[in-house]
């Protein structure tokens, strides 16, 4: 009789299993259902050209590049704390912050005309340095201390330095709107004809596109080829091991929020190029959507942050035009997509790269 109980136990759970899954790939099919058929509509009425189809392609680039260099620092941080750095945001913030203020200096001195170019790299540098310190300090206070308590612990923390460093800035900065000066050598575009129809390629957009790709190589050069790459993977697969190996553990973390920071500056710095307007609460959406792109591409993996992120970014651009819906929408799409990653394939599209003994 036991075993017969046991067995008709067995037998429900993956009848229920089955059901869940089959429920599951229904609702799959209908979203896929749905998207072909608005898209077939949309084709179908030939009201957009390719000159929208290539100009929402490289917007979406850009905003995907933004995304991606946001999604790194999570990604490092995961990898190596298994933790959500949910401050991250503002850190973001910061260097949007900092890189206003330096370009403005630059305009108001007139550097910004006489020398452009010496003007906007030191623009980055400061927009990645300021950052940069700014996570070492939130390492060391909010999360070292906070190194063995239970995984929650640290998540809160994040959420009270996050809500802390946003309203530092709105105390420190004003609520007022913070518009970037214009940057001539950058404002121009190549046109070129599609279709009969001219397409304008910004400039600005294009050196996003190339200086993110660079700082991507750079950092998977420096995690796979260098004494601190290895240094930082170690530490991800086992800290105490790490540390009778004589690696200084704490130092490997701070590098890591460290550069995380920086890419986080300098993306600051880029979307207030792009956009021209930063605010205290500025890294809030931005870095809820790198956050799902990280989640979108495996967290803990770099090169798929790097994936998601501009995944994610094509997807806000492309899909409302290709869907014919509302563009107010994109963040329910970039939200959705995240839902049904998450249901299909929980680990991401790369997956996640965790050691043996967190997984």
């Amino acid at each position: 009789m036991a075993v017969s109980t046991k067995t008709r136990a067995r037998t429900s759970t993956q009848f229920e299993l089955s059901s869940s899954k089959l429920t599951l790939w229904v609702i799959a099919v209908l979203v896929i259902a749905f998207i072909v058929w608005r898209l077939a509509g949309t084709l179908a009425q030939g009201k957009y050209g390719p000159d929208v189809w290539i100009l929402q392609t490289i917007n979406g680039s850009v905003q995907g590049a933004m995304y991606a260099l946001i999604a790194l620092g999570y990604t490092l941080v995961y990898g190596i704390l298994f933790m959500i750095n949910f401050a991250h945001g503002e850190i973001f913030m910061i260097g949007a912050m900092a890189g206003y203020f330096t370009l403005t200096g630059f305009d108001r001195a007139g550097v910004l005309d006489t020398n452009p170019l010496l003007a906007v790299l030191v623009t980055f540098l400061v927009g990645m340095l300021t950052p940069l310190i700014s996570g070492i300090f939130l390492e060391r206070l909010a999360y070292r201390p906070l190194r063995r308590a239970p995984r929650l612990v640290p998540l809160i923390s994040a959420i009270g330095a996050s809500f802390f460093l946003q309203q530092a800035a709105r105390l420190l900065f004003g609520i007022r709107l913070k518009v970037y000066p214009t940057v001539d050598f950058l404002a121009g575009a190549w046109v070129i004809t599609v279709g009969g129809k001219d397409v304008r390629i910004q400039h600005l957009g294009v050196v996003i596109i190339i200086v993110t790709i660079l700082l991507m190589i750079g950092l998977y050069v420096l995690v796979q080829r260098t004494k601190i790459g290895k240094a930082m993977r170690a530490v991800a697969e086992d800290k105490d091991t790490a540390a009778l190996m004589g690696i200084d553990v704490n130092y490997v973390i701070m590098v890591t929020f460290a550069i995380g920071s920086a890419l986080a500056g300098a993306a600051g710095v880029m979307w207030g190029l792009w956009y021209k307007q930063v605010i205290h609460t500025v890294g809030f959406m931005p870095g809820l959507k790198a956050f799902t792109a990280a989640v979108l591409g495996g967290i803990g993996n770099i090169p798929g942050a790097m994936l998601g992120g501009f995944f994610l970014g094509l997807v806000e651009s492309i899909a409302p035009t290709a869907l014919n819906l509302n563009t107010q929408l994109k963040d329910v799409l970039a939200f959705g997509l995240l839902v049904i990653v998450l249901i299909f394939r929980p680990s991401g599209l790369l997956g996640e790269v965790l050691s043996g003994k967190k997984a």
